[in-house]
């Protein structure tokens, strides 16, 4: 998040791009060629972002969150604790 906030405050604004770049099928992808198998460098700072060859435009990456799934503990198990 503090990072977030950096690259929005101080961070590249991404309006100079490279041509779009599409990777070839078997091959080892990059994060941003694995949303749509093409993607764009910025040629400011270097970033890769996923593009859209069909609405021919940079697409957000989504994000990826984690599943927590809660542990209760029951009167007749308690949980096991490590001393």
């Amino acid at each position: 998040m503090f990072q977030n906030m950096l690259d929005f405050l101080f961070g590249c604004t991404h309006d100079n791009y490279s041509f779009p770049l599409t990777t070839k099928a078997g091959k080892r992808r990059t994060e941003a060629a694995s949303v749509t198998g093409t993607y764009v460098a910025c040629l400011e700072c270097g970033k890769e972002l996923p593009y859209d060859w069909r609405a021919m435009k940079v697409v957000t990456m989504p994000r990826i969150r984690a599943t927590v799934i809660p542990v209760r503990e029951t009167a007749d198990e308690p949980l096991a604790r490590s001393a």
